[in-house]
């Protein structure tokens, strides 16, 4: 194997030392404990609040020009979000809302810029 070879492979297993550490060490920590209610029920949030974190910069904030407020400039992405809620809230389903909002992201994108 060259020195360079030898580079990657270490660099391949750091990388993977590095990614397993987060998952497994918290794994072991908390699988011999009981982990108290009120800390699980705080849990429930975190999924629904980074994802909303996620689509509220998406839809109301231009990366491209610097981090600005775009107000109502992206409708169709708007209108779509508020879409993919009506249709999270009634069906409770993830991939239907996900599958029903990029077709509404698509077909009213035909219409109002993006």
């Amino acid at each position: 194997m060259t020195e360079k070879t030898m580079e990657h492979l270490l660099l391949i297993i750091l990388s993977m030392l590095v990614a397993f550490g987060p998952r497994f060490i918290p794994l072991r920590i908390f699988s011999t404990r009981d982990i108290p209610k009120w800390f699980n029920e705080w849990m429930k949030y975190v999924p629904v609040s980074l994802f909303t974190a996620l689509v509220v910069k998406d839809v109301f904030i231009d990366t491209g020009a610097g981090y600005v407020f775009t107000g109502i400039h992206n409708m169709a992405k708007i209108i779509a979000s508020l879409i993919v809620i009506a249709v999270a809230y009634r069906s409770r389903s993830m991939g239907l809302s996900v599958v029903l909002g990029l077709i509404a992201v698509t077909l009213l994108a035909m219409v109002f810029t993006v």
